[in-house]
């Protein structure tokens, strides 16, 4: 018989069973399930609504519970629908009937609220640890290709050039945004809901700050219909996470395409690629693809999770059982993708040589001839149009700008001198952007100590939280 079964006189339909049944994902809270019991157990002892002996017996009971489920040996039965169900059931079975004393005081709904808190608290922990492991590699590559050069692109044309080292701090900033939402989201995640009983709270004298302490929350869920029904910080979550996945999807879309003949400019390691089945030749940069891929995963969850609670009253609806898998997934995917990025990015070999060719060959130096044309006392849309017809004229006969003469430059202005080809040469073109966040050296080195301040500070946050 059901745990819940006195009210009903007939069995539940086995469809019905296989069909609501969240056993077989929900078990992944098996941990937080058994840890929230046990403050919660703990608290009736103290508040003296079950004996120091009941609750030592239940305290006991759910720790070898809790060993049986991590070893395999409990079996987690469909028919008792979930996680917390499951436990009660194999508490039962493992103390008897004072193992039903448990569930004094609260309901599967604060309940499945307090383990998803649980378990969505120490995911954030260990993504902000391996993004910053991301980060550390980006700044690794960065402060290892300072006199690298290479085209950077608006419109994927080329642009401007760029240090490579400016490009990889680019994304040491961009996952430094992620790292802070991820942070600032614990400040949602870290109350307590337990106490909220089913929506309206408890009889029982409780002492629910007693509970919070003793996990660790920040402080309790105020309102106990709020308490059962909020799912806003799984879709903050989910939300943070479709970001984290965007950043990670435009990476390796550079990667793709950085790695391939047409571009040339890295190589992955072997040990991140896979090869054809046909083509010999192949070296496929298959983990980028797929993180890119696994993207739109992501984002259907979000999308998912925000459908399923648009419509839903207050307070608990069995809708919600559908806000575990795909938070579960997002966990998951994100956790591999950031475990393989880190050791991907600092394996890349950078083709240093492969760049610096792209960069001559191209015209993005041409906004450097408009402002020399500028600095020489050319209106700059003049300087615009001179260099845009410089710019055809090369076109037309297959050079760049550093390929013409003199005499040829000055067929289009007598303004310019012997020291333009000093001005557009690569090295001149980067360094001359030295506003602070600019491409130029001195401007990427104080990006890079920027950077390695928020790498040490991140380590010490991530320190002082997975203490608490």
């Amino acid at each position: 018989m059901k745990l819940w079964g006195g009210r009903f006189t007939k069995p539940t339909n086995q469809l019905v069973e296989e069909y609501t049944a969240s056993i077989r994902f929900d078990k992944k809270l098996a941990t937080y399930d058994v840890q929230g019991s046990l403050a919660h157990v703990r608290m009736l002892k103290k508040c003296g609504i079950v004996t120091d002996t009941e609750a030592d017996m239940i305290v006991d009971g759910l720790q070898t519970v809790a060993a049986k489920i991590e070893t395999g040996e409990a079996e987690l039965n469909e028919a008792h629908e979930d996680i917390h169900m499951n436990v009660e059931k194999l508490l039962i079975d493992e103390i008897g009937s004072v193992g039903g004393k448990l569930h004094t005081g609260r309901s599967r709904n604060d309940q499945v609220a307090l383990d998803m808190r649980l378990y969505l608290r120490d995911i954030v922990l260990e993504l902000i640890q391996l993004l910053t492991a991301v980060q550390q590699s980006l700044y690794k590559q960065a402060e290892s290709n300072m006199d690298t050069i290479l085209p950077g692109y608006t419109h994927l044309q080329r642009a401007q050039p760029v240090l490579f080292a400016h490009h990889m701090l680019a994304y040491v900033f961009m996952f430094q945004r992620d790292i802070e939402r991820l942070a600032d989201s614990l400040k949602r995640i870290n109350k307590m809901p337990l106490g909220a009983g089913a929506l309206a709270g408890t009889t029982f004298p409780i002492d629910r700050e007693y509970v919070a302490q003793e996990l660790h929350f920040d402080s309790i869920c105020e309102n106990s219909l709020d308490a059962v029904s909020d799912r806003d910080f799984v879709v903050e979550f989910l939300s943070d996470a479709s970001i984290i996945a965007m950043h990670l999807s435009r990476l390796c879309e550079e990667m793709v395409q950085w790695s391939s003949a047409e571009f040339n400019f890295i190589e992955l390691d072997d040990a991140f690629c896979t090869g054809s089945s046909m083509m010999p030749q192949k070296k496929n940069p298959d983990v980028a693809e797929l993180v890119r891929g696994k993207t739109g995963r992501v984002y259907g969850h979000l999308n998912g999770m925000l459908t399923m609670l648009k419509g839903l009253p207050l307070a608990y609806n069995k809708d919600m059982q559908e806000d575990k898998e795909g938070m579960f997934d997002t966990a998951e995917t994100l956790r591999g993708a950031l475990s393989l990025f880190a050791p991907m990015i600092e394996t890349m070999a950078v083709k240093k040589v492969s760049m610096y060719e792209a960069v001559r060959q191209d015209f993005s130096n041409a906004t450097d001839l408009a402002d020399y044309l500028t600095g020489k006392g050319m209106a700059f849309r003049d300087s615009h149009e001179a260099v845009g017809n410089i710019v055809l004229y090369c076109i037309h006969h297959n050079k760049y700008l550093l390929d013409l003469s003199l005499d040829e430059f000055r067929s289009f202005s007598e303004v310019i001198e012997a020291d333009i080809f000093e001005a557009l040469s690569p090295e001149m073109v980067v360094n001359a952007r030295q506003a602070p966040g600019g491409t130029a050296v001195q401007s990427v080195r104080k990006q890079l100590e920027k950077a390695a301040d928020l790498l040490k500070e991140n380590h010490a946050w991530y320190q002082r939280k997975s203490k608490q």
